[in-house]
């Protein structure tokens, strides 16, 4: 399921001139009568320029990269990585902060299962004197491979519960939603999904050039009077989704 990743894909493709073809629901396809992943990847790169895929098993881009002809894009693979919502976030932050270092990133929420925060940390860990802050439940901690990027780095970090007591520390609040589908029970999910809501309350202690980000799609972890606030910048950063991925279709097609 997506709406932004998807969409922004087919417009960026679009308003570059080209063309788009697809499929988002496998059962449409020879999925269903038992084609695999290999045979489905070597029969639409013969049909197609570059291919952008989103699957929720982790490696699936990485294994089916190995069988084309034609540049493959990972729009997001499980509970692993979404290199593109990365690049996105990049350029948001850059256009907003007018660098990538030297900042403090708080990343609040699902922070286990949250592919974007896991690609976050690991591009931002190549840039100056970035400190992160990790808000989330104990449950809902970073996992342990990500700790280890971090203690490689030499990076300054800390894990906290509370997001009120970093809140006047944070140069950017990166929000993710507690992610129903990566539960394995119904319980655990109502138990910890309101966890935290960002609302005006919270942000009176926060910076006043603070920049507050979250990948989308939003349930109720931000309050809707927040949008209205001037530091409030995901809707922005979905508008970077497309320019970045327009950029990022030209280079992998070697057109200047």
């Amino acid at each position: 399921p997506s709406t932004r990743t998807r969409n922004s894909f087919q417009t960026a493709m679009l308003r570059l001139g080209g063309q788009v073809i697809g499929f988002d629901n496998p059962m449409s396809t020879s999925v269903s009568k038992g084609e695999t992943l290999k045979d489905t990847t070597i029969i639409m790169s013969g049909y197609a320029d570059i291919i952008a895929m989103r699957h929720p098993k982790e490696g699936a881009p990485l294994v089916a990269s190995r069988r084309t002809t034609v540049p493959i894009i990972n729009a997001g693979d499980g509970g692993h990585f979404h290199p593109t919502q990365t690049l996105t976030d990049l350029l948001t932050i850059k256009r907003k902060k007018g660098e990538l270092g030297n900042i403090t990133l708080g990343l609040c929420g699902d922070l286990q299962f949250g592919r974007t925060v896991h690609s976050l940390i690991e591009a931002m860990l190549r840039y100056p004197n970035v400190k992160f802050v990790l808000i989330s439940p104990e449950e809902l901690r970073v996992p342990e491979y990500i700790r280890e990027k971090l203690r490689e780095a030499g990076a300054q970090w800390c894990e906290v519960e509370s997001m009120e007591e970093v809140m006047p520390e944070l140069d950017v609040l990166y929000m993710t939603r507690v992610q129903r589908e990566r539960f394995f029970n119904e319980e655990d999910y109502v138990r910890l999904k309101d966890t935290y809501i960002l609302d005006m309350d919270k942000l009176e202690n926060a910076k006043p050039d603070l920049t507050i980000m979250h990948p989308l799609p939003r349930v109720n972890e931000i309050s809707v009077k927040v949008d209205d606030d001037p530091r409030a910048c995901y809707f922005e950063q979905a508008l970077c989704g497309k320019h970045i991925r327009m950029a990022l279709i030209l280079d992998l097609l070697g057109i200047k």
